[in-house]
């Protein structure tokens, strides 16, 4: 029988986590590690989202880097044609890409699976064409003439957080908490969700879907709660991105960052709650590594990924998993 550990625990290791990470710029004070653990937060906190979606809710979507991309570019315009601050932007371009869940999941999840995945990466591949074709000209705060949509250059240069002039120099010490925040709130409400009452839903339809329809649970709108609830915190997560950068453009869309992200969910380990945590930090540290090798380094993050995928299907956090249970078997012993 499957262990499930109690949300306590998980609270717990949530705010060991959250300190340590806060913890952090005390040691680290060089702008580029900095700069990499913030890569970090942000993609984990993407990862924990799109784990509970795919792997809590069952719903394989392709979309969540499109929800990514309307947070971006909400805060990337929102800054540039109505001088809007990234802080009300961010949250109002988290609430705009739940809206757009809530328009594609109503028209997608009824679909079985292969046909959600296929629609949604159909969606988020028409909204790319969408904007690298635009060719219309407005003018924006700045004075500068481009398409409304930023065209294949994207927005950059817009206000950002306001740290480089609060801090000056510190200013990345800002912006890190800020996305630490973001992160913090984004991997609890996935600790929220997997072990709460939508999570309970989630393993009833998983362990019989029959019984659990007769008991009243309905699928399609558990699922659609799902969707919204993901892509709110992901489009939260693409608005902070965009802040801290200062830059939206059709890079967020590429193939490969979506199978970047996927890849931590894989690695980490799909249906867990630890996993995408574990496996963005692998990631990273992968990444970094394959940078002294050249151009083969995308052959190499896909031989770790194939390696993963046969030798521990389950990922970092179904091996930690099995190793502490053996612990307490001989500890019990």
């Amino acid at each position: 029988m499957k262990r499930r550990y109690p949300i306590q625990s998980h609270l717990l290791g949530f705010v060991i986590l959250v300190a340590l990470l806060a913890a952090l710029p005390l040691f680290v004070t060089e702008r580029y590690y900095l700069g990499q653990i913030i890569i970090f937060m942000i993609w984990a906190g993407v990862a924990s989202q799109w784990n509970v979606l795919t792997g809590h809710a069952g719903v394989f979507s392709l979309a969540q880097m499109l929800f990514f991309a309307i947070g971006a570019y909400g805060v990337a315009m929102l800054a540039s044609y109505l001088e809007i601050s990234p802080w009300l932007g961010i949250v109002a371009s988290a609430c705009l890409a739940g809206l757009a869940a809530l328009v594609i999941g109503m028209a997608c999840l009824r679909l079985a699976t292969a046909y959600v995945a296929l629609l949604t990466f159909a969606i988020a591949n028409m909204v790319v064409a969408l904007i690298v074709t635009d060719s219309n000209c407005y003018v924006h705060a700045l004075g500068a003439c481009q398409p409304f949509f930023g065209g294949s250059n994207g927005f950059s240069q817009f206000p950002d957080l306001g740290f480089r002039k609060l801090l000056h120099a510190q200013w990345i010490i800002g912006d890190y908490f800020v996305v630490l925040a973001a992160f913090a709130i984004s991997f609890l409400a996935s600790i929220a969700v997997i072990h709460g009452r939508i999570g309970l839903a989630f393993r009833a339809l998983s362990d019989s879907s029959i019984y659990a329809a007769a008991r009243g649970i309905n699928r399609t709108r558990f699922r659609l709660v799902a969707f919204v609830i993901t892509a709110f915190f992901t489009g939260m997560m693409g608005g902070v991105h965009a802040a801290h950068f200062r830059y939206a453009g059709p890079s967020l869309f590429d193939f490969s960052t979506l199978l970047f992200v996927l890849s931590m969910i894989i690695i980490g380990g799909l249906k867990s709650t630890w996993g995408p945590v574990f496996g963005a930090a692998m990631m990273m540290v992968l990444v970094e590594f394959a940078k002294s090798v050249g151009d083969i380094r995308n052959t190499v993050i896909g031989v770790v990924l194939v390696l993963f995928v046969a030798l521990l299907p389950k990922g970092i956090a179904g091996a930690t998993g099995r190793l502490f249970g053996r612990l307490r078997e001989v500890r019990g012993a």
